[in-house]
C-alpha cells in the first residue's frame, strides 16, 4: 500500500493554548479517513496544516512522499495535488460557475483554456450542475455551492482530497446532494480525509473512523469498531450523546 500522507507527532498552539498534542496518522492510498469529536478537538486545525494552511508547531507531514516542513519543499507543487473543499465554499463572486471551476488550471497552465472548459464542464456533470455553468455563485443555493466548490478542487486533478465539515453551513435539505457527490468520489477511488459531523455518512462510506477529542486521537479503527464498540470512555459519551438525538 502506497502512504499518501503521514504525521508524525504533530504539535501545534496558539501561544499557550495547544490544540494538537502530537498527532500520529498514516492515510493509504484510496482510503477515506473521516475524523468526528466534539467541536474544538483540533480536527480543523489538522486538516488546515496538510496544506500548511496552519503551520504545526513542531512535528512531521509528509504528503506524496515529500516533506511539507522542510523549508527546500516547493509547497505550491505540493498543494497542486491536495484539494480543498470548505465549510464556506470560497467561490469568487464575480466568476462564473464555469470561470470558477476552469480558473486554477488555466492560471497555473495546466490547461490551455479550451481544454480547461471541456474538463470543468465534465466536472460540473459529475456534480450535477452542468446547466449551472453561466450562472454566478449568487444566483445558486448554498448545495449547489459547495458541490461547484468540490468541482473547482477536482480541475486540478489532486490526488488528495480534504473536506472541512462541508456540509455544516447547509440546510438540511441540500446536505444530501453534497454527500452524495463525496461518496461517489470515495467510489471512485479517491484518497479522502474528510472532518465532518455527518455520522451516517461516516458509518456508510469511511475505511477508517479517527476520534479526536482534546487534541488527542483518542480512538480509530473501521466505522463498525468506532461505532458498535468504541472503547474510549470520551468517545463512548460522544457517540451516545450524537447517535441518540
Amino acid at each position: 500500500m502506497t502512504v499518501k500522507v503521514s504525521v508524525k507527532d504533530l504539535h501545534k498552539s496558539y501561544g499557550d493554548n495547544e490544540v494538537l498534542k502530537g498527532i500520529n496518522l498514516d492515510v493509504q492510498e484510496n482510503e477515506v479517513v473521516v475524523m468526528i469529536g466534539p467541536s474544538g478537538s483540533g480536527k480543523s486545525t489538522f486538516l488546515r496544516t496538510l496544506n500548511k494552511l496552519e503551520e504545526p508547531t513542531s512535528g512531521e507531514i509528509t504528503i506524496n512522499g515529500s516533506n511539507l516542513l522542510d523549508p527546500k519543499t516547493n509547497l505550491n507543487k505540493i498543494r497542486e495535488n491536495i484539494g480543498m473543499v470548505f465549510q464556506h465554499f470560497n467561490l469568487f463572486p464575480h466568476l462564473t460557475v464555469l470561470q470558477n471551476v476552469m480558473l486554477a488550471p488555466t492560471e497555473l497552465k495546466k490547461a490551455d483554456s479550451s481544454e480547461a472548459k471541456k474538463e470543468a464542464l465534465d466536472l460540473l456533470d459529475q456534480v450535477g450542475l452542468r446547466e449551472k455553468a453561466d450562472a454566478m455563485p449568487a444566483q445558486l443555493s448554498g448545495g449547489q455551492k459547495q458541490r461547484v466548490a468540490i468541482a473547482r478542487a477536482l480541475a486540478m486533478k489532486p490526488s488528495i482530497m480534504l473536506f472541512d465539515e462541508p456540509t455544516s453551513a447547509l440546510d438540511p435539505e441540500m446536505v444530501g446532494d453534497v454527500l452524495a457527490v463525496m461518496k461517489d468520489l470515495a467510489e471512485k477511488g479517491m484518497t479522502m480525509i474528510v472532518v465532518t459531523h455527518e455520522m451516517g455518512f461516516a458509518k456508510q462510506v469511511a475505511d477508517r473512523v479517527v476520534f479526536f477529542a482534546d487534541g488527542y486521537i483518542r480512538e480509530q479503527g473501521t466505522p463498525q469498531e468506532v461505532f458498535d464498540n468504541p472503547q474510549d470512555p470520551r468517545a463512548k459519551d460522544f457517540l451516545d450523546k450524537v447517535l441518540n438525538v
